[in-house]
């Protein structure tokens, strides 16, 4: 099979990654890199999930209220036809995609564009988050971002939700959901199990 030869000074695309649990400034990190895009003149296009509206539906918004207009989408697939021509994508809140959004960014990327994605990698259970631990994998460079626990004040890793609702996705901010450590957030995990079963 004969391959194109990738000539040296080819344009060439990449695949950034920023995860983090919630409230660790991953949305702030990717508007910061998105505007000093647009600031040198470079073409750039935002997405987010149809689904994420607790800010702005047309906006992608950091809890420092920093914002960035964006393009709210269905699915994974519309990120190629709405992003033709530009030279760097934004994808907020990667983790309530299909997993269909891996092979679009790996695709987008050798197409030449910088795609720089922003997510939970882990879930409310401290499991991988939808198609976060894929993109982690073929990501050029990832930047992982922490909060600050809210029990203990040291560096939060995971996203802890204040309620008993067990969905996967369950849209939120401070009143359901807090940063925790490893060690708070395991803690606090047995004792909702305690809780759970009446002891």
């Amino acid at each position: 099979m004969f391959l194109e030869p990738h000539f040296k000074g080819q344009r060439s695309g990449w695949i950034e990654v920023i995860c983090g649990s919630m409230f660790s400034g991953k949305t702030e990190e990717l508007i910061r890199r998105l505007k000093r895009a647009k600031i040198a003149n470079q073409k750039i296009e935002i997405f987010k999930p149809q689904l994420d509206t607790r800010y702005d539906p047309r906006k992608v918004v950091s809890h420092d209220e920093n914002s960035i207009l964006a393009t709210p989408v269905e699915n994974a697939a519309k990120l190629l036809d709405l992003a033709e021509g530009v030279s760097v994508v934004g994808v907020d809140e990667a983790q309530f995609f299909d997993e269909g959004l891996t092979d679009i960014c790996q695709k987008l990327a050798l197409n030449g564009v910088r795609v720089i994605v922003a997510g939970l990698d882990m879930d409310y259970k401290g499991r991988p988050f939808g198609p976060m631990p894929d993109l982690l994998a073929v990501a050029e460079y990832i930047t992982k971002v922490h909060a600050i626990c809210s029990h203990c004040g040291n560096l939060a890793t995971h996203s802890y939700r204040l309620t008993i609702n067990e969905s996967q996705v369950v849209l939120g901010e401070k009143d359901l959901y807090e940063p925790r450590c490893r060690t708070c957030f395991s803690m606090g995990n047995i004792l909702d199990l305690r809780i759970k079963n009446g002891q």
